[in-house]
């Protein structure tokens, strides 16, 4: 039975390094203070069109966004609703993407896994076959984009060229740990959903989720008898196309955090935003590679988090706990059972640099004696 821990008030300031959450600008945090409003004023419809325009100017989409007060985890439940009446086809190549094959089962779907090795990527050829060979029909194909479990990039891109050419089957990609820093054409890829949380690549503090949908996603949901209420695309657009707010109560503060921090993002762009990650992967990489292994398959490996294979056998929990102690900063071990003390997760997303990067390296090294 949990017992009740008093939340206190002298916690020491921890610099993260973990999958998310991660950093957020004092200014960002400082914007969630401002005096509270009503959801249907006039200045709700201000900051919500805000925040919804300048995210699609971001992304350079023509499709339409939803941003929600849920975690990510809204839109896998509330894109297998809206879209998929019977089969649907997962790619599971690690802790998330399976969870992402369990929602749908749980939401009593028929689900078959297109089922890789973890640290594998998913191949757009395999897509390919299963569509061809399949002697179902498929309502939607799933995938990850930044299997974060693993550290795995999957080439989203090429898979949704591959379902493009299947027009009655629709493409969600789950791109929570990756959206904001890794760059993604999403009209051109033919992508129907992908989602993001608010907590990992956009720096944000939790609460919020970010979803892009296209207008065949949209229509679908038309046809369809039964579809989710909160995640559902033609309640939340159809709201927005009205009135330019939410259709349930939002989290105002986080959004007005988020207003301050799209602006950071558009003076950045989409595409030096996702340069940036890349010099950070790549020291990463580097790094990992003098001293360690990286666990995805060579040429997938993610631009938001890096999987590190613990070749040298280091003591991984308890280097977590005193480069913490030491150096107040928190990375992560590995993801479950299967990677717990084989590997540890250096989350470089955000407002990362380089420099903040190998602060972290230097700390490991000299914790661990490597």
């Amino acid at each position: 039975m949990t017992k009740k821990r008093e939340y206190r008030d002298d916690y020491p300031d921890k610099t993260l390094y973990i999958p998310g959450p991660t950093e957020v600008r004092d200014d960002v945090i400082e914007a969630m203070c401002e005096p509270m409003f009503g959801h249907r004023m006039d200045r709700m419809t201000d900051l919500y069109t805000t925040i919804v325009e300048d995210t699609k100017e971001f992304l350079g989409t023509q499709n339409d966004v939803i941003i929600l007060t849920a975690s990510g985890t809204e839109f896998w439940e509330a894109s297998t609703l809206n879209l998929v009446d019977e089969n649907i086809l997962v790619a599971t190549c690690g802790s998330f993407s399976e969870r992402h094959a369990n929602v749908a089962e749980r939401l009593g779907k028929r689900v078959d896994r297109l089922e890789y090795e973890w640290g594998q990527a998913v191949k757009p050829e395999d897509i390919r076959e299963a569509l061809e060979t399949s002697d179902k029909h498929y309502d939607v194909v799933a995938c990850v984009m930044n299997e974060s479990s693993t550290g795995v990039r999957n080439p989203i891109e090429e898979i949704g060229d591959v379902v493009a050419e299947y027009p009655d089957t629709y493409f969600v990609v789950d791109a929570v740990s990756s959206l904001g820093g890794d760059y993604v054409d999403i009209d051109a890829h033919g992508i129907d959903v992908i989602f993001a949380s608010s907590q990992k690549a956009f720096a944000m503090p939790p609460g919020l989720t970010i979803c892009v949908v296209s207008d065949d996603a949209y229509e679908r949901e038309l046809d369809k008898e039964s579809a989710s209420w909160y995640g559902g695309f033609q309640r939340c657009l159809d709201y927005y196309d009205r009135k330019g707010q939410t259709h349930s109560t939002p989290a105002i503060p986080i959004m007005l955090a988020y207003r301050k921090q799209m602006k950071h993002m558009l003076e950045e762009g989409h595409e030096g935003r996702s340069e940036r990650h890349r010099e950070m992967a790549e020291y990463t990489r580097e790094w990992a590679d003098e001293h360690f292994d990286m666990f995805p398959e060579a040429g997938y490996e993610s631009q938001t988090v890096a999987c590190i294979e613990n070749t040298q056998g280091i003591d991984v929990a308890e280097t977590i706990e005193t480069v913490d102690e030491r150096y107040d900063m928190a990375f992560s071990n590995g993801y479950g059972s299967q990677l717990g003390e084989k590997t540890f997760r250096i989350g470089h997303m955000g407002e990362h640099t380089v420099e903040s990067i190998e602060a972290l390296t230097d700390a490991i090294e000299d914790v661990a004696g490597l």
